[in-house]
C-alpha cells in the first residue's frame, strides 16, 4: 500500500487497441471521474485533430482534463491550443508532440508551445534520446517513451527501454511513456504474439535508475515476469524512493482504465479502501 501507483494511468481509450468512438470514450471518462480512482490521472488523452469531435460530446457538469496529442505536428496545432482555452469545461493539463510529426528542431517546437502546460517530446527513435535527453533538461520539458503498438517494431528491447530511463534519470528529464502496457507484468500476447513490457515492470525499473542502477540490473528488472518478486520489490519502496520513481515516471497512457486498477487491486498494491 505504498502510493506507488497513484495517479499513473492517463486515459487512452481513444487509441488502439480499444479505439473507443469519441461518445464512447467521453461516457467511459465520466464513469471513471466518478469512481475516482487513485490509481487514474483522470486526464483524457486526445489528439489534437480530435478536439472539436470531442467538444461536440460535452455536457453540462463535465470539467475535462486533456491530454493534448499533437498528431498533426505544428498543423492544427494553434487552432486546438485556442479551442481549448475558449472552452470553460476543458482545462489542458499537458501536451504530448511526436518529433516525427514536425520537421523543426526541438528548441523551435517548444517556443511554439504554452508556458506552464508540461510537454512530453517522443524522439523519433530511441537511439535519439541519449543526444536529446540533454536538450529537454534545457528546455524544461519530458521525454515520451512509446513502448509498444499495432506493430511489433513499435516495442523497445529491454535494452533499449533501460539505456532511455538511465538517460532520463541522468538529465532530470520526467517520463511519460504510451501503447503496449495493457498488463501489470511483462506477457506475451498468444493472438499477436507480441511481448509486452509490463506496468509494474516499467515502474520498478524507473525506481531503478531513478536510484542510480545501471542498465543491465534495471533490463533484468524490465525483463522479469515473476509477479509475486515484483510485488514485493514495490511493497517494499520506501517514501523516499517512491517519490523519487515518480518524479522519473510521471504517469502513461492506457486505452484501457479497468486493467490496470484491477490488477493493483488484485496484487495489493492499493488500499481497497481507496479503489473508489
Amino acid at each position: 500500500m505504498t502510493g506507488l501507483l497513484d495517479g499513473l494511468v492517463d486515459d487512452a481509450g481513444l487509441f488502439p487497441p480499444t479505439a473507443l468512438s469519441m461518445p464512447d470514450a467521453v461516457a467511459r471518462h465520466r464513469a471513471d471521474s466518478l469512481a475516482a480512482s487513485p490509481v487514474l490521472t483522470h486526464r483524457f488523452l486526445c489528439p489534437a485533430s480530435r478536439i472539436s469531435e470531442l467538444r461536440a460530446q460535452l455536457e453540462i457538469g463535465d470539467r475535462i482534463r486533456v491530454g493534448l496529442i499533437a498528431d498533426k505536428g505544428l498543423s492544427g496545432l494553434a487552432t486546438a491550443l485556442s479551442d481549448i482555452a475558449a472552452d470553460p469545461v476543458l482545462d489542458l493539463a499537458l501536451i504530448e508532440f511526436p518529433l516525427a510529426a514536425a520537421n523543426v528542431p526541438v528548441a523551435e517546437v517548444i517556443a511554439q508551445l504554452p508556458d506552464r502546460v508540461p510537454v512530453f517530446v517522443e524522439p523519433v527513435a530511441y537511439s535519439d534520446i541519449a543526444a536529446l535527453t540533454p536538450e529537454l533538461a534545457r528546455l524544461g520539458v519530458g521525454l515520451k517513451l512509446r513502448c509498444g503498438g499495432i506493430r511489433p517494431e513499435l516495442f523497445p528491447s529491454a535494452p533499449a527501454l533501460a539505456d532511455a530511463l538511465v538517460a532520463a534519470a541522468g538529465g532530470g528529464v520526467p517520463v511519460k511513456a504510451t501503447a503496449g502496457l495493457h498488463h501489470a507484468v511483462r506477457y506475451t500476447d498468444e493472438r499477436t504474439g507480441f511481448t509486452h513490457h509490463g506496468f509494474l515492470n516499467l515502474v520498478l525499473a524507473a525506481a531503478a535508475a531513478a536510484g542510480g542502477t545501471d542498465a543491465d540490473a534495471i533490463e533484468a528488472t524490465l525483463l522479469s515476469d515473476d509477479s509475486l518478486r515484483l510485488v514485493r520489490a514495490a511493497t517494499t519502496l520506501d517514501a523516499v524512493a517512491v517519490a523519487a520513481t515518480r518524479g522519473l515516471l510521471t504517469s502513461y497512457g492506457s486505452c484501457s482504465t479497468t486493467i490496470p486498477v484491477a490488477e493493483a487491486q488484485a496484487f495489493g498494491l492499493i488500499d481497497p479502501e481507496r479503489i473508489s
